[in-house]
């Protein structure tokens, strides 16, 4: 049956009854998402130093044997490091740990105002620095094997500049290293920021701020597309409850020290000393030369925070003999993520660091 606008009416009914049946069941799927944080951040793992709030956790291991050299994760101050272990069947660590690795991971904490003064000499010098000792001292080895992702992974290589006695190999995933770069709003965006004035205000500035400004970079799919995206599957059970994990996570955003971040846009972004050789962190002159460990740089073909150019300028700042560009056509997040994180990222990570470690 036509109407005299030519609408057939009984496909137009039919329409409206499926689209309505289909928002009943997103409804439900939302409902349904009171256990989402169940599988988040739930492999085993023990508390086993604390400085401040700065945790220090030791997963279990998932092999009889595992890795005799262990391995830190150093992930970045501006997120939550649990990303890498999002849901138990997209789990960079559950990976790791089955094929063999024995993992520890940094927990930085949520940031108050009296975390303020903290540097990157704090972080670094004090706080990574203790965590490797820890480790050293409890597993009774002279090094360990460092893992940093993003800012995390630019903090390790800073690290291993200074402290390279104590790492046996180093991994950078997603790292930010050269400044200099001319691809990312994110790094165009650092040379002309008037972070001082930030810092003066702010103290800690607000992790709803920076997201903010994570958001602005690509506006239209993480402030729309995903949403379209959303509402166009919100039948499926399965997508609804991915997607409110990653959201929780998206705006579940640490603080950060403004001093530290102070130094990390002037020293790295404005300046990009890391590169030219001149950074100072505390009584420390930081030299990527004197990183003469095998180094794993991986990074993301798509990624829209760090410019791959800046990642791949490692290697042809350091002396290691034994090193290695590894890319992986995803994004920043999908590092983490993706079906080719599980099936090809994590086999790699753990398979390079197995052979340089027994």
């Amino acid at each position: 049956m036509y109407s005299p606008f030519g609408i057939d009416i009984e496909k137009s009914i039919e329409d409206c009854l499926d689209l309505q049946k289909k928002f009943m069941k997103g409804m439900e799927n939302f409902l349904d998402t009171k256990d989402t944080d169940s599988d988040s951040d739930t492999t085993p793992k023990e508390l086993v130093y604390q400085e401040d709030k700065m945790k220090l956790y030791h997963y279990k291991p998932l092999v009889k044997n595992p890795c005799k050299v262990p391995t830190l994760i150093v992930y970045a101050l501006v997120n939550r490091q649990y990303m890498m272990d999002i849901q138990q069947d997209r789990s960079v660590i559950k990976n790791l740990l089955q094929l063999g690795l024995d993992v520890y991971i940094i927990d930085w904490g949520y940031p108050t105002q009296e975390d303020m003064y903290l540097t990157m000499d704090d972080y670094i010098n004090e706080y990574i620095n203790n965590a490797v000792d820890h480790i050293r001292e409890s597993e009774k080895v002279d090094k360990l094997n460092v893992l940093g992702v993003c800012q995390g992974g630019t903090f390790s290589t800073i690290y291993s500049s200074i402290y390279p006695e104590k790492v046996k190999n180093l991994v950078t995933m997603v790292t930010p290293i050269d400044f200099d770069v001319t691809e990312g709003l994110l790094f165009k965006w650092g040379k002309h920021l008037n972070i001082d004035n930030m810092v003066d205000t702010y103290g800690v500035l607000p992790g709803a701020l920076m997201n903010s400004g994570y958001l602005m970079l690509k506006p239209f799919q993480l402030m729309l597309d995903k949403y379209v995206n959303l509402f166009e599957n919100i039948d499926q059970r399965e997508l609804v409850q991915n997607f409110m994990k990653m959201e929780k996570w998206v705006f579940d955003s640490p603080g950060q020290a403004g001093e530290t971040l102070r130094q990390f846009v002037k020293d790295l972004y404005q300046e990009n000393k890391l590169v030219k050789g001149t950074l100072q962190v505390g009584d420390k002159k930081v030299n990527l030369k004197n990183i003469n460990m095998p180094v794993l740089n991986i990074y993301a073909e798509y990624d829209h925070l760090v410019s791959p150019a800046s990642s791949k300028a490692l290697n042809d700042l350091i002396s290691s003999k034994d090193k290695e560009l590894c890319s992986f056509p995803v994004g920043h997040i999908g590092m983490y993520v993706s079906s080719k994180s599980q099936k090809q990222m994590s086999p790699k990570l753990a398979k390079w660091l197995i052979d340089r470690s027994n």
